[in-house]
C-alpha cells in the first residue's frame, strides 16, 4: 500500500451532522414551552393574579323603604289639668231654725251654736215633730234667697235632702218664728256629730225603747 492512503477524518461532527440537528430541535420545543408559560402566567395577572372576586347583587324589589307619616294621624299627649272647686257655702240671706227631731236631748241646740259659728243667720233651737231617722232641711218657697242658703246648709250636713215646708209647720206650734224661713229637722243620723263629721256619718245612734222616752229638750 501506499503511504499515501487519504488520512481519516477527525471525530467531532460538523454543523451538518445529526447530533447538530436533535440539539436544535431540543432547544426549539424548550423555547416554546417556556413561551406558552410566559403567556399563561400573563393571562393569570390579567384576571387578578388568579383571585376570585365576589360581586354582590341588590333586588331593589327587597330594599326597605321608611313609611311614610300622615301628619293628620299624629297623636299629641297633653297632660290633664286637674280642678279642684271649693264649696263656698252661702250664709247670708235667710234665717233657719234646728229643730231637734231625734231622740238626742240638746243636740239642737248644740248645732245651734256650730252653724251660727260658721256664719250662718239662726234662730234659737227648737222641737220638731214627729221624730226622724233621716235629717231633711225645709224651706219657705216665698223667700227668694231661702232656698240657696238651705241648699249650703245641705251640703255642709252631707247632702241632706232639701224640700218644701209644709203647713202647718213641723214645729213647736205649728208656726215659722218671724224671720226664720229654714227649718233643720235634725234626726238620728247626725244628732251630736260635729259639721266635719256629718258628711262621712253612715251608722245611726242608739235609740231609747218606747215607754222609756225621756222628755227631749233641745
Amino acid at each position: 500500500m501506499s503511504s499515501d492512503q487519504p488520512r481519516r477524518r477527525e471525530s467531532g461532527g460538523s454543523p451538518g451532522s445529526p447530533m447538530g440537528s436533535t440539539a436544535a430541535i431540543v432547544i426549539a420545543i424548550v423555547a416554546v414551552v417556556a413561551g406558552f408559560l410566559i403567556l399563561r402566567s400573563i393571562g393569570d395577572d390579567d384576571k387578578g393574579g388568579g383571585a376570585l372576586s365576589t360581586v354582590t347583587t341588590v333586588d331593589p324589589s327587597l330594599s326597605t323603604v321608611a313609611p311614610t307619616v300622615d301628619p293628620a294621624l299624629t297623636t299629641t299627649t297633653v297632660p290633664l289639668e286637674t280642678t279642684t272647686t271649693v264649696f263656698t257655702p252661702v250664709t247670708e240671706g235667710a234665717t233657719a231654725v234646728v229643730a231637734n227631731a231625734s231622740t238626742v236631748n240638746g243636740a239642737a241646740g248644740v248645732l245651734t251654736t256650730a252653724l251660727s259659728g260658721a256664719g250662718f243667720s239662726m234662730f234659737k233651737a227648737t222641737n220638731g215633730s214627729p221624730k226622724q231617722d233621716a235629717s231633711t232641711i225645709l224651706y219657705d218657697p216665698t223667700d227668694a234667697e231661702a232656698l240657696q242658703v238651705a241648699t249650703s246648709l245641705s251640703v255642709l250636713m252631707g247632702n241632706i235632702e232639701v224640700l218644701e215646708i209644709a203647713t202647718p209647720a213641723p214645729i213647736d206650734g205649728g208656726v215659722l218664728p218671724d224671720g226664720v224661713s229654714i227649718v233643720v229637722m235634725l234626726g238620728n243620723d247626725k244628732a251630736n256629730l260635729t259639721l266635719a263629721a256629718m258628711g262621712t256619718a253612715t251608722t245611726l245612734p242608739p235609740t231609747t225603747v218606747a215607754g222609756d222616752v225621756a222628755p227631749v229638750t233641745t
